[in-house]
């Protein structure tokens, strides 16, 4: 489970996260929607532990990220916004790299690379080198370094940004049944995948959350049934003005 609780982050006289609160249960995929510069990514890096916040706390399966940083991180799965690759590397000598990182070695090693390798569908292009890979290869073993110590949550930025519809599609059914086992928090700009991966959805604008449910919820919320209209409603108060 993951329980954010008042997580604020100022940069100077920026306020990028404003007292934001939510939780994310076992089993839920939680689509975290927002226009750039809404505080999707500050949010997420505060959650891993990647910044610090400058008040608040996040909770991973009940650790505290601020007073136990060390034992939070090991519950969590990061997929950061454009992760880095090492061209030179083949998919799977980068994926055991990550795995010495994660402290495992021998079977336990094998198998979770072997692991991360079948649930990503990367069996074609493990010994490729990944500067040959295609983008959605390259999104998909980014993926995998996160999975290899199969952890009980989830934290994915802007997984599909990029990609063609069809490699959206693969990621997005991936996210889906990753969401059967684990919970998962996505953030993304993309409407459509509310509907094509999310059990719920928060639009935060600002640094605040203004909308919060499932995509059901949102498309009654909207009142013309569209969540693209809703979305314009309460995240357009700048332009508007």
């Amino acid at each position: 489970m993951i329980e954010v609780e008042n997580l604020t982050k100022q940069f100077g006289t920026k306020t990028a996260v404003d007292n934001l609160s939510f939780k994310v249960s076992p089993g839920e995929v939680l689509g975290f929607l927002g226009p750039n510069g809404a505080g999707k990514s500050t949010t997420m890096r505060m959650v891993t532990g990647f910044i610090p916040p400058t008040s608040g706390d996040a909770r991973l399966c009940g650790i505290s990220i601020v007073d136990n940083p060390t034992e939070a991180k090991k519950k969590v799965g990061y997929l950061p916004e454009s992760a880095p690759l090492y061209n030179d590397m083949t998919v799977v000598g980068f994926l055991r790299f990550c795995a010495d990182v994660r402290g495992l070695s021998g079977t336990a090693k094998k198998d979770a690379v072997d692991r991360a390798i079948d649930t990503c569908f990367l069996g074609s292009v493990a010994a490729q080198s990944i500067d040959t890979l295609s983008k959605g290869y390259r999104h998909r073993t980014c993926l995998a370094q996160s999975l290899l110590h199969d952890p009980e949550i989830l934290i994915l930025d802007e997984p599909t940004d990029g990609l063609d519809p069809n490699q959206k599609y693969e990621i997005r059914q991936l996210i889906k049944r990753l969401g059967q086992t684990k919970t998962v928090l996505f953030s993304t700009h993309i409407l459509e995948e509310v509907e094509a991966a999310c059990s719920r959805a928060v639009i935060v604008d600002r640094g605040v959350i203004v909308a919060d449910g499932t995509p059901a919820q949102l498309l009654a919320q909207s009142g013309t049934g569209s969540l693209y209209d809703l979305f314009r409603k309460l995240t357009t108060r700048d332009t508007a003005a």
